[in-house]
């Protein structure tokens, strides 16, 4: 409610923030939602090698998406497909493997662009901002039809996605906190929580 000034006069105030939770029915992605929202970025926009190749490497590798727009060749070692992981907010640095289809679509964006410098690169020569890949990725899931099922799309949901995708693999949290860069490990047991691979034997025929 807007408060009077010391003048008498009512004083705007800044709109009511709205829980993530009552604008999205979850915070995460699917494996198969990433495979829509990633489709959906390369049929969309004046560069959907980037954008594609973008949403990709920030699921795979859990990226924040300070962490994407500061990610520089020198952090790619093609020859022996690995990616030097640096982490912001004083998470764990780390050393990921890079997949196959990773290590193609990084090739042709490497092959399109100075192979130099910043990754993610705008059309005017600068990393991009964290504004436009929140753009990016809100584009592709307006396109994929995640919007319209209740999932408006974020990029911090695909690093949401990254963890719940290996819990449900069943692999180690110890191995995940790592992976994610996590340095307390209470931030990577919500992934565990909700994996479904708790509950596999629950009701065995």
């Amino acid at each position: 409610m807007p408060q009077p000034s010391k003048a008498g006069k009512l004083k705007p105030q800044p709109p009511r923030f709205t829980p993530h939770a009552r604008r999205r029915v979850r915070e995460y992605l699917t494996q198969s939602e990433v495979e829509s929202l990633i489709d959906a970025a390369r049929h969309v926009g004046r560069h959907p090698t980037r954008d594609a190749t973008l949403l990709l490497v920030m699921y795979r590798h859990a990226l924040r998406v300070s962490e994407a727009v500061s990610l520089q060749w020198s952090q790619i070692d093609f020859a022996s497909a690995r990616l030097h992981v640096s982490r912001l907010k004083h998470g764990l640095p780390s050393v990921h493997p890079l997949a196959g289809n990773e290590l193609r679509a990084l090739r042709a964006l490497h092959r399109a662009g100075s192979g130099e410098g910043f990754v993610f690169m705008s059309e005017r020569g600068a990393p991009l901002t964290p504004a436009t890949v929140r753009d990016i990725v809100a584009r592709a899931g307006d396109l994929s039809g995640l919007a319209a099922l209740g999932l408006p799309c974020h990029p911090h949901m695909l690093r949401h996605a990254c963890g719940y995708a290996l819990a449900n693999r069943g692999h180690d949290t110890r191995a995940i906190q790592a992976y994610l860069g996590h340095k307390n490990i209470t931030h990577t047991v919500r992934y565990t929580e909700l994996s479904p691979e708790r509950f596999k034997d629950f009701w065995r025929e």
